[in-house]
């Protein structure tokens, strides 16, 4: 009797301990399954987050990384475009420095680039006689102006250029004229008067530039006869094939100048109404050769063509140009005042 009674006790025991045991169990599995999701949540994360990004376009090595807008996290997918494509970058600025001294015709630190089929003799033309005089009086005797006065450059130095940048520039104080001002005040500090027009030929029609500044060559020779030398000053542009811009720079004392070149004309090939243009080329291989005296790497070699470009309008017309459209305002004005110098030097001696 006392062991069935002991048996019933001990069944009910056991149930009534199953039952407060259960919420005990159920807590127990349902902590292992929230740790078990924290740590595949916390894998996918680590996973997502070490993932390679998506690759942006290519950009060259030649490009600062630290110009490209970064996209903040809580950029909206418009704003991250509109970013995009305020700075959108359209070619690399490859920094160059072309030699005079590969030219196949040199003399006395004279190198000549020949484009026509001319036999050309540095010697005979360094050494030949200029048949005007320079006089330091109250008349004017240099003419500076501009066929192609919108002509630009780089305000700031970088090694890309954008989708915004523009090669003209109707702003005098950023385009060929700011260049010129800087020629005009040296010659003029130095006694030789002067004239400095700064029509701008090239706007509104870059077409018959040539044909306006003619008109404006002619006009200042008939109001100042005394004017002896016509000096058009332009910006020269080099672009690769893949569309990359070429900045021509030297460093002279120190500090980066925009290479110069020397271009004249000459009768030859079908170019046929320039039977002066010999006088040209003796002003044009001196000052040349002054360039290469004082500021070694700083001229190109001087290019000689079968081309006009207004020269035939005296016999002391120059064409100068001064960098290319990838090379920043301030290398230009420091070649500016360089090239100022030697042209002093040169117009001095001519008396």
């Amino acid at each position: 009797m006392k062991s069935s009674i002991f048996r019933v006790f001990l069944v009910n025991f056991l149930g009534v301990l199953m039952v407060f045991s259960l919420p005990f169990l159920n807590f127990s599995t349902s902590v292992s399954a929230t740790q078990k999701n924290e740590k595949e949540v916390a894998s996918e994360t680590v996973s997502a987050t070490s993932e390679t990004p998506p690759k942006k376009e290519e950009i060259s090595s030649k490009t600062s990384r630290s110009e490209i807008p970064q996209k903040s996290e809580k950029t909206t997918s418009s704003e991250a475009v509109k970013e995009t494509s305020a700075a959108a970058i359209k070619g690399n600025i490859i920094s160059q420095y072309s030699s005079p001294y590969i030219a196949k015709n040199s003399y006395d630190k004279v190198y000549l680039k020949n484009n026509t089929n001319l036999n050309i003799s540095i010697k005979k033309y360094l050494e030949g006689k200029i048949n005007f005089s320079i006089t330091k009086n109250a008349e004017p005797q240099v003419l500076i102006l501009h066929t192609h006065a919108t002509e630009t450059f780089m305000s700031e130095n970088t090694d890309y250029f954008t989708e915004d940048f523009t090669s003209r520039s109707q702003d005098n104080s950023k385009n060929m004229v700011s260049v010129g001002k800087i020629v005009v005040d040296i010659l003029n500090s130095a006694g030789i008067v002067t004239l400095h027009d700064t029509t701008q030929h090239d706007n509104p029609s870059y077409t018959k530039s040539y044909s306006r500044s003619a008109e404006t060559v002619k006009s200042y020779l008939k109001k100042y006869p005394t004017i002896k030398v016509v000096l058009d000053l332009h910006r020269d542009a080099v672009t690769r094939e893949n569309g990359d811009k070429v900045k021509l720079v030297t460093q002279i004392d120190g500090k980066n100048a925009a290479q110069v070149m020397l271009v004249q004309g000459s009768q030859s090939g079908s170019v046929t109404n320039f039977p002066n243009w010999e006088e040209n080329f003796k002003l044009a291989v001196r000052l040349q050769n002054i360039m290469e005296k004082n500021y070694p790497t700083l001229a190109r070699p001087l290019m000689l063509m079968s081309k006009n470009y207004n020269q035939s309008l005296t016999t002391g017309s120059l064409l100068i140009e001064f960098g290319t459209d990838a090379n920043t305002l301030e290398e230009v004005h420091y070649s500016a005042n360089l090239v100022a110098n030697c042209l002093v030097e040169l117009l001095s001696d001519i008396n």
